[in-house]
């Protein structure tokens, strides 16, 4: 369990501000009813003082009749801000997509700073970008093999365990996108990002130098053998059987046609996950806000997600079904272990809906700490998140977040990017046998959004100061 000790450190900030936000919440509802009863209660001169102060804080994050969110969707034509935001997308689609974690952090930059769109339109617009960079991403990977293990690079037991409380997660994170003010999101996206690719970064490094080692070690067989003669290779990653091209030199991943390698079961089993939840969210889009139904149809995704997650945890917990790309750790999962996945899933989908990136950027680095190859740390982040991100982009659509004719251009050049991206990072591998670069392509990504978001919104915070707008929570039920 060290490990997953290790994981709780890397993320307890950001769950703390999480949690805290969450008190807020309940603290300025109650605030307000306290509001509403104070002309009718006495108080000493001590007590009107305290009361006064907290209904200042109260009435700085709760105004039921004020809002700090208009949408600015700017008119769609042909000129230079459009050709500038489509080279920045197609690069970070390209890098995101190599890293696993969509590029959301360079996409919302480029919305608001390029485009204009206000922050929360340029959320819903990365999603969909998110979404055509995930599949096609998933495409290119579909017909794929692990490097080392007879097995999709696709690894499905584990996307099946953690994607069901990912679309949990992203359901209550597009709710908080829609009652959190941006400067908190600005605060949780920074710590979060920071703390996320360091780690991820220095995780490169240790696997940077174990693949140097491997080299050093295969090198000085071939020289024993006679200079290349039937010595061991070495292999991209450890773990499996040397795999060589009719050339002889060491071939990273092998190709299958995609009926071959796909597991139709638990492919089924997501498939059903997301009907599910976009019944939910159609038919919710015909009740009232806040009704009896709304809640209702809300808390039917509970029992949807908890029930996939739950059989396959009791599967993987009794040994029918065990995560194959993780080695001999993979089949041995304890209940503790199950539970923190499932944690981190639901935590993915929180951070992804919120601040409108791909759950990969928690994903990636949670299966790197999990020992998964980096191959399969993309290939199976990114698989999960094409569920989760189109899901958000049903229901950003329904919110009427974002105009369809950008959506669907930036779609476009998303797509292409991300299927550009993974045949050129493959061969890159190929040719200088390091899938570390993997890893590194992620911390950097995650690195450059926590730069680029965290000082766009610090940006528009100060402004909002300046101007004196409201910057407190937003009505959900308005």
């Amino acid at each position: 369990m060290e490990g997953i000790g290790g994981k709780w450190k890397i993320l307890r900030s950001a769950v703390v501000i999480i949690w805290s936000f969450g008190l807020a919440a309940v603290f300025v509802s109650a605030e307000r009813s306290l509001k509403k009863q104070g002309s009718n209660l006495i108080h000493n001169a001590a007590d009107e003082s305290e009361t006064n102060n907290l209904l200042k804080v109260a009435n700085f994050l709760w105004q039921s009749n004020e809002s700090g969110y208009q949408h600015v969707w700017p008119e769609m034509q042909f000129n230079w801000q459009i050709i500038v935001a489509a080279i920045i997308g197609f690069f970070g689609a390209s890098f995101g997509s190599v890293g696993g974690v969509g590029g959301g952090g360079i996409f919302i930059p480029m919305l608001t700073l390029v485009i204009g769109f206000d922050s929360k339109s340029a959320t819903a617009i990365s999603k969909c970008m998110i979404m055509g960079a995930a599949v096609s991403t998933v495409y290119y990977n579909l017909k794929l093999r692990h490097p080392t293990i007879d097995m999709p690079i696709i690894d499905y037991d584990l996307v099946l365990l953690i994607q069901p409380m990912l679309m949990l997660g992203i359901s209550i994170g597009v709710t908080f996108n829609v009652l959190f003010a941006d400067w908190m999101v600005t605060v949780l996206l920074i710590v979060l990002f920071l703390v996320i690719s360091t780690k991820a970064f220095l995780r490169g490094v240790d696997t940077w130098k174990g693949e140097t080692i491997l080299k050093k070690e295969a090198a000085k067989r071939r020289e024993d053998n006679g200079n290349g003669g039937d010595g061991a290779d070495y292999r991209l990653l450890p773990g499996g059987p040397d795999k060589k091209t009719e050339s002889g030199t060491n071939s990273s991943l092998r190709e299958v046609s995609v009926l071959e390698n796909v597991c139709w079961k638990e492919f089924g089993l997501l498939c059903f996950v997301w009907v599910a939840f976009l019944a939910v969210q159609i038919t919710k889009n015909y009740t009232a806000n806040c009704s009896t139904t709304y809640w209702v149809l809300n808390f039917l995704q509970v029992p949807v997600s908890v029930g996939v997650s739950l059989y396959e945890a009791v599967g993987l917990y009794t040994g029918r079904r065990v995560i194959a790309s993780n080695g001999e750790s993979g089949t041995h999962i304890r209940v503790g272990q199950l539970f923190v996945y499932c944690f981190f899933g639901v935590l993915a989908g929180v951070v992804g809906g919120l601040l409108g990136l791909g759950g990969g950027f928690i994903m990636a680095p949670l299966f790197l700490e999990l020992g998964i190859p980096p191959q399969v740390t993309n290939a199976t982040a990114t698989f999960g998140m094409m569920f989760s991100a189109s899901m958000s982009v049903v229901e950003y659509y329904l919110l009427k977040r974002f105009p369809v004719p950008y959506a669907l251009y930036f779609i476009i050049v998303a797509t292409i990017a991300a299927f550009i991206g993974q045949d050129v990072v493959r061969r890159v591998i190929d040719m200088l046998g390091r899938a570390s670069i993997i890893i590194f392509i992620l911390a950097s990504t995650i690195f450059i959004s926590a730069l680029s978001l965290g000082g766009v919104g610090i940006v528009n915070m100060v402004g909002k100061i300046q101007r004196h707008e409201y910057m407190g929570f937003e009505n959900l039920c308005k």
